[in-house]
């Protein structure tokens, strides 16, 4: 097994909470040496209240990570937080626009003393525009993307699902990316790159359905009537009898019609597609008929039959579904409390690399004094 395709990488992780640790811990998973900064006390606000160790939010985007406790505005720190700078491939950090500058680790001063160093910052509306001051989170931002407004059922309010599309898509993965390609193009000419990833502008990108429906019909859809959103009989989610759900994707003729031969009803297969009072009308008949038996019936009738049917899952089936399972996608995971929890694995398989937990989440200021060692700084005053 060769060594991980990040290994010898440094990172300075100055976020908190979730779009930016989860981006270090993809990092962090490939082999980077990613270091968290965290305020002496309190730590990552992901920590949780006042005398919790490590919650469980923190132990999911927290592992393979160091710790170091460090009170940036204390005399001596500054001159620790240099020496790491200089020895470091990247900074990731998510405070509003200008407070790193104000701390005197604004992007100028950290390129002057390492011009190879990517410099990610990682805010809800970016560097400028009307919004730079402004705060947020994930529901505001897929506000401004357009996105929220399309999460609701016909005639239904928008409603945010429990997944924080502008913070993980938009904040970590975006972020992890271009930090890639700028580390990328650093090892070839020796010149690092400033990063402003706003989520607002990463999910807005992502946004490609509501816009080529705009595009195609010169309106906007309402939400619930375009093809992923509801307004197709073949694509949607349908209750069962003991109030489950399925979910029916058969967009494509070949699915669409071993879905209607598995239910029996082969007068459905040239209504797939229909829209308005018709497929208002084909929806209703389908609805009427898969509520006619559980989720566990029809996954049973389902099992096999090629025509993108699945049944909607709880986090907790899902940590015992075989699919997962198979993956290596559940880690177990050991806990403060003695107790082992379930997390879940970097999701990429790569040849030549194994996902492994190197560090379980650290305590914070767990490795102070393993850095200031690596540092010559053993006696620094940093808290």
């Amino acid at each position: 097994m060769s060594a991980k395709p990040l290994q010898g990488v440094r990172v300075l992780d100055f976020t908190q909470l979730l779009p930016g640790p989860m981006c270090t811990q993809h990092l962090a998973d490939m082999g980077a040496d990613v270091l968290k900064l965290e305020p002496p006390g309190s730590g990552d606000a992901g920590r949780g209240p006042a005398g919790t160790e490590i919650s469980h939010f923190f132990q999911v985007v927290n592992r393979n990570k160091r710790s170091l406790a460090i009170n940036l505005r204390a005399p001596q720190s500054r001159d620790v937080v240099m020496k790491l700078i200089e020895r470091s491939d990247v900074l990731v950090e998510g405070f509003r626009p200008g407070v790193m500058a104000r701390l005197g680790l604004g992007y100028d001063e950290v390129r002057a003393a390492n011009p190879k160093i990517v410099y990610c910052a990682i805010t809800g509306y970016g560097q400028d525009g009307p919004f730079v001051e402004l705060g947020g989170h994930d529901i505001n931002y897929q506000s401004y993307a357009g996105i929220l407004e399309q999460s609701a059922a016909p005639g239904g309010k928008p409603h945010p699902g429990n997944f924080p599309i502008a913070d993980l898509a938009g904040g970590a993965l975006s972020a992890a990316m271009t930090i890639l390609a700028a580390l990328f193009d650093a090892q070839r000419n020796g010149r690092g790159r400033f990063l402003d990833v706003s989520m607002t502008d990463c999910a807005l990108a992502l946004n490609s359905g509501p816009l080529a429906a705009l595009n195609t019909y010169g309106q906007s859809i309402p939400p619930g009537s375009d093809v992923l959103t509801g307004g197709l009989p073949c694509y949607g989610t349908y209750e069962t009898a003991d109030g489950r759900h399925l979910a029916v994707g058969a967009l494509e003729p070949k699915f669409w019609q071993a879905f209607c031969n598995a239910i029996g009803q082969p007068d459905l297969l040239a209504k797939g597609w229909a829209r308005g009072k018709e497929g208002a009308a084909v929806r209703e008949q389908i609805a009427a008929l898969l509520k006619s038996k559980t989720l566990a019936q029809w996954t049973g009738l389902f099992a096999g039959v090629d025509a993108c049917v699945s049944p909607v899952l709880r986090i907790d089936e899902i940590l015992q579904h075989p699919l997962p399972r198979a993956r290596g996608m559940i880690v177990d995971t050991p806990a403060p409390d003695g107790k082992h929890y379930p997390c879940f694995a970097f999701p990429v398989k790569m040849s030549n690399y194994q996902f492994s937990v190197d560090r379980q989440p650290p305590t914070l200021g767990q490795h102070n004094a393993e850095v200031l060692a690596e540092l010559g700084c053993a006696d620094a005053a940093i808290g």
